[in-house]
């Protein structure tokens, strides 16, 4: 067969890789070595370097079989070319928590054999076959990792762990301070997260080595290794040669060093190296690890229709396999047969398991599926009792409250954070301008001055590196209490919500989570200050993302309340909740006339009062004519159009807080519904893809006999100024939305 058209075929692509491994050691044609880096060099004994060997050949013969295998193996993306990487999982320590790139097999397999009785190899092959019985995602996804490795699954990633990694990283520094918190890794552990070399261009990326490096120039600690697995492509576009080393060689912050690891003696050395340096100093490392890329990307790509042969066949000479065959040879440990028979039993053992994990079960129904959408709530999970806090964060708390006098919103949640933090001692408050300004609105006033810098944080201002420090800190027993300043802003991260923080329990059925409360100032009806990034009535985005939970408070009682039982869901049931602030009614104190201060209220601490629960909508009013449906600000203007319509119109509505606004009160929504002659779905959101979508299919779908009608803000950005109100839901518009459906109105 023609050179060319051998490598067509992608089985033809795997054989000449398998076949050319056993004809080269045969032959005696391994390749010159690629450093002068020795066994005593690498800190390594004869059966270490004969048992990373054998990692590397269980790796590669994983990847021949999921090539093999289509039909009954699935996601074939590969790890051949990197399997230096498996000198890592050697060199670090079990305890290192590490955030994997998609190649890193034998990273996983090396790590895998340290854990007395796993059962690595057929783990991997129910993983590649998706069964139900793959113990690290249930059969969700071909993922790389294991609660008891301290390996959180990762799937295809970019660069969306990095923030996460570097969020790890700062939460064991974090850890020494706070020693009373019951942190999940080691106060000397050493974080580890790799990627390729095309995702250090991604913003993502370029926000956690920026945030590993502004806090590293500050002196502050931050332990971890970035891995950047070199193999010169990213899909089939090249990386210019030397950008790597030029661009992270010399970043303040950042240390630079580098291995080839194509050669296993060198890999161990910088990796030991590496790890060492981080853990010995607490400071960022940027290792550069040379590999090569085999069998192209993933299981459909050929290589060959973007890439010269002559350039496939010089990376198949610098196979990492040849060069430790080369080494066990010279070191007098294996001879080229014992290579080749070790190398074709290891193959035949692969098959074997890979022919039972893929007999086994795959999952069958869609409640199977989503099951762990929802985390598993095992008895030892959560804090049953209250920490007991210091006296002086006691004494400073106990100032803040003003038990004496009535409160609007934005007071109500920071007395109940202040209260939240007495309570955990694992809770940490952080994002822009939080600390000793409080915040933009004053939200987080005196929190600082109570808890001290360790538990209320200024962060650097990046969307993507506050999130992907509250999925580290969560990994490390952390309750992560992040703010985004605005609604508007989260969009610059999102995924980091949809991408990372909601799939981690789903693809690791349920033995990871990453719980957090995330703050969100947002919404409409702000008066001067605006334009659409301050005034942003939109979280749709939101709204889709399986598994997490959006509250809602409208008024101060029920934002102290709702904020307890959201810090409840996320340390007890280990649940993603987004609690989102209405910014226009944080220093509201009235609700029909100024002064009146209907919607202030007093404070009053846990022991005093109690949460509303997931699902619990609040109302106002018991009228059957008419049922009005809303939250945050809706609400708000639903309560002064009521007044309207029963002292001019006679109609007297009962007006519902649904509070919770994904998953929907549900029940809530159709009880009230069921007892009215007419509902009105009063939303502030934008027309197209906001809640009142779903509440009208929510009643369709209910059986709901009333005439049903929404209300919502234009499919429009918001205006500056005055502009603004023609786009959003009004008093006056409420009334007569009502009046028509009524049959009162014009």
């Amino acid at each position: 067969m023609p050179r060319g058209a051998r490598r067509q075929r992608l089985f033809d692509r795997a054989t000449i890789i398998d076949k050319a491994f056993i004809d080269r050691v045969g032959a005696g044609h391994l390749p010159e070595p690629l450093s002068d880096t020795t066994l005593a060099g690498a800190g390594l004994e004869v059966h270490s370097l004969a048992g990373l060997f054998e990692t590397q050949v269980m790796s590669r013969h994983l990847d021949l079989m999921a090539r093999r295998s289509k039909g009954r193996t699935f996601y074939s993306i590969g790890s051949s070319g990197h399997e230096g990487m498996a000198a890592l999982g050697l060199t670090s320590r079990l305890t290192d928590m590490a955030f994997l790139h998609y190649r890193d097999g034998a990273f996983l397999l090396q790590r895998k054999k340290s854990v007395s009785g796993s059962t690595y190899l057929y783990d991997m092959c129910l993983s590649f076959s998706a069964s139900a019985e793959d113990p690290v995602s249930g059969g969700r996804h071909k993922v790389l990792g294991g609660h008891e490795i301290f390996v959180p699954p990762q799937t295809s990633t970019i660069a969306s762990h990095l923030p996460k990694g570097v969020g790890a990283a700062h939460s064991i520094a974090l850890s020494r301070k706070l020693a009373d918190v019951e942190a999940v890794l080691p106060r000397d552990a050493v974080i580890l997260c790799s990627f390729g070399d095309a995702s250090v261009n991604h913003s993502t990326a370029q926000g956690a080595f920026n945030t590993a490096a502004w806090t590293a120039y500050q002196n502050l600690p931050m332990p971890i290794v970035f891995i950047c697995e070199d193999n010169d492509i990213g899909i089939s576009v090249r990386t210019p040669k030397g950008w790597i080393e030029a661009t992270f060689s010399n970043r303040p912050g950042l240390t630079y060093m580098a291995c080839d690891g194509r050669d296993i003696l060198d890999a161990c050395r910088g990796t030991a190296a590496a790890v060492d340096y981080a853990r010995r100093t607490r400071r960022p490392v940027f290792l550069h690890m040379k590999t090569v890329r085999l069998m192209g990307h993933a299981g459909a790509d050929i290589e060959a229709a973007y890439t010269d042969v002559s350039h496939i066949e010089a990376g198949e000479a610098q196979d990492p396999l040849l060069h430790t065959a080369r080494h066990l040879i010279r070191a007098g440990v294996m001879s080229g047969e014992d290579i080749c028979r070790l190398y074709q039993e290891t193959g035949e053992r692969v098959m074997r398991v890979a022919e039972d994990a893929c007999a086994r079960p795959r999952l069958t129904s869609a409640e199977a599926v989503m099951a762990p959408l929802v985390p598993p709530v095992s008895s030892g999970s959560g804090r049953k009792a209250p920490a007991l806090p210091d006296e002086r964060a006691r004494q400073e708390v106990k100032e803040l409250r003003q038990k004496d006098k009535p409160l609007p919103l934005a007071r109500h949640i920071n007395l109940a954070l202040a209260d939240v933090m007495l309570q955990y001692k694992n809770t940490v408050v952080f994002g822009e301008d939080v600390g000793r300004k409080g915040g933009v609105y004053s939200v987080t006033t005196g929190l600082q001055s109570a808890f001290g810098p360790a538990r209320v944080i200024d962060t650097l201002l990046d969307e993507q590196s506050i999130l992907g420090l509250a999925i580290g800190m969560a990994h490390n027993g952390f309750l992560p209490i992040p703010e985004i300043q605005f609604l508007a802003y989260v969009h610059n991260a999102a995924d980091q919500i949809r991408g990372e923080t909601s799939t981690l329990s789903f693809f690791s059925n349920g033995h990871y989570t990453n719980p957090m409360v995330v703050r969100i100032a947002g919404l409409a009806y702000q008066k001067g200050f605006g334009g659409h990034f301050h005034n942003d009535n939109s979280f749709a985005a939101l709204r889709d993302i399986p598994g997490i939970i959006i509250a809602c408070p409208s008024n101060g009682t029920d934002g102290a309340r709702m904020l307890r039982e959201c810090v409840r869901l996320a340390e007890e049931e280990r649940r993603v909740v987004i609690f989102l602030e209405p910014i226009a009614l944080y220093m509201t104190a009235d609700l029909y006339d100024e002064g009146d201060g209907i919607w202030a209220s007093r404070y009053r601490a846990p022991a005093e009062d109690h949460r509303v629960k997931l699902g619990e909508a609040g109302h106002h009013g018991d009228g059957r004519e008419l049922c009005i449906l809303s939250y945050g600000n809706g609400y708000y203007l639903s309560r002064k159009a009521a007044k309207v319509l029963g002292e001019k119109h006679g109609i007297r509505p009962r007006v519902v807080d649904l509070r919770w606004l994904h998953p929907l009160p549900r029940e809530a929504v159709l009880k009230h519904a069921r007892q009215c002659q007419n509902v009105l779905v009063v939303d502030e959101a934008r027309r197209t893809g906001s809640v009142s979508e779903q509440i009208m299919a929510l009643l369709a779908e209910g059986g709901i006999p009333a005439k049903t009608a929404r209300y919502c803000a234009e499919d429009s950005f918001i205006p500056l100024g005055p502009a603004a109100h023609e786009v959003l839901p009004s008093v006056d518009g409420i009334i007569d939305a009502a009046m028509k459906l009524c049959g009162g109105g014009k």
